[in-house]
């Protein structure tokens, strides 16, 4: 039987996603992917010839994220014009998705050797760049099933915290713990073989080693607005930009193959791709899909939650985080060891295998078997995915 396995996986540092402010805010959205492309196959030791197919995460495609990015980053690393690539949108998890298409082209037997990758530039391509003032994504239809109308991600992730009653406190301390293990695991070295500098940057810039809870005490509710006040009076508007992704740039990818063909290549690899799922979820609260979407990938990997040595949940919001920590019941001690988006940033189309280049690297160097990735998206769905170390 064929299986599917990542055989290297690299990032660029994230960078501040603000225009002429972050390290990487001066550079091309397909330069970015590019530099990550080139570095993949260089690191693996593979003709980029023998890529099948590149799939890439994007969720802002317009400007200079338009017209399939992807297969200007493959042209622009100086990959063969033989090469294919194509751009996917399923929101934050764009390049989550990304990897579960390749894998599932590697097991059925389309490709032999693929590559799932993911960018954003959100200082150049500021999010929600590709819906015009005044235009409607959603449709008459939607507007008919929800007529009080759905909300932004930060009211979601303010329902969120009242739901499950997250204070303020419990939400910026979880903050700080992020801040704290992504500097001690730069410290450590942790981050250095995953990590393809770019631009003089070679540490990831939103990290803030010395945050603590009293200076995130001091910022204001990020979300306020005096319509949903009105609308949702459960709401205490305690989500801040502290406990809250920031705005990134940066890029990822990871090289997906079968066991059989890396030994061909001489590739040794770095984890098996064991199981998918992906799920919709209640698009009003719409970051709580990774509450069902965890439940469905362990059912069908045959596992339990005592299982998975260690967990990456997209810190996209503290709130969705403790909320899932709170339904699952899954030990803290294993979640996002390096820390999470909160710190290292969340460059929404790169945020999907960002996450599984880090995770792939931690399960590798702590001696574990199972990892579990998860991640909520825009419009109420989630990925999830299944390693196994090898």
């Amino acid at each position: 039987m064929r299986d599917a396995v990542i055989v290297e996986a690299v990032r660029t540092p994230v960078g501040k996603g603000k225009a002429a402010v972050g390290a990487l805010s001066g550079t091309h959205p397909v330069s970015l992917l590019a530099h990550t492309l080139r570095t993949l196959v260089d690191r693996a030791g593979v003709d980029p010839a023998l890529v099948d197919d590149v799939i890439g995460g994007t969720v802002d495609q317009v400007g200079e994220q338009a017209m399939n990015t992807t297969r200007y980053a493959v042209l622009s690393a100086g990959f063969p014009e033989s090469v294919p690539a194509t751009t996917v949108d399923r929101q934050c998890g764009s390049s989550q998705q990304a990897v579960h298409f390749a894998a599932q082209g590697v097991l059925s037997g389309a490709y032999d050797l693929a590559i799932a990758c993911g960018v954003e530039s959100m200082s150049r391509v500021p999010m929600w760049s590709n819906v015009p003032a005044g235009a409607d994504p959603f449709g008459p239809g939607i507007a008919a099933r929800y007529p009080e109308g759905l909300v932004p991600q930060g009211i979601s992730a303010e329902l969120i915290a009242a739901k499950w009653s997250l204070s303020r406190e419990r939400m910026d301390a979880y903050a700080v713990e992020s801040h704290r293990k992504a500097a001690a695991a730069w410290d450590a070295g942790l981050f250095d073989a995953e990590v393809a500098p770019l631009e003089g940057l070679t540490r990831d810039e939103s990290v803030r080693p010395g945050t603590s809870p009293e200076v995130l005490a001091g910022l204001k509710p990020a979300y306020y607005d005096p319509a949903f006040a009105e609308r949702f009076p459960q709401i205490e508007w305690n989500v801040t930009a502290g406990n809250a992704s920031p705005v990134n740039d940066g890029a990822s990818a990871v090289l997906v193959t079968t066991s059989e063909y890396a030994a061909r290549l001489g590739l040794r690899p770095l984890a098996r791709l064991h199981s998918f799922a992906v799920t919709g979820s209640d698009p009003l609260l719409m970051l709580t899909g990774v509450i069902p979407a965890t439940e469905k990938v362990l059912r069908r990997a045959g596992l339990g939650l005592g299982d998975i040595d260690l967990f990456e949940v997209n810190e996209a919001f503290a709130a969705v985080v403790l909320a899932w920590l709170r339904e699952t019941g899954a030990d803290p001690a294993r979640l996002n060891v390096h820390g999470g988006a909160i710190a290292l940033g969340h460059p929404l189309g790169a945020s999907g295998t960002r996450l599984m280049t880090t995770l792939v690297h931690a399960l590798r160097a702590g001696g574990g078997r199972f990892a579990l990735q998860t991640m909520c998206e825009a419009g109420g769905l989630a990925n999830a995915t299944v390693l196994e170390a090898l």
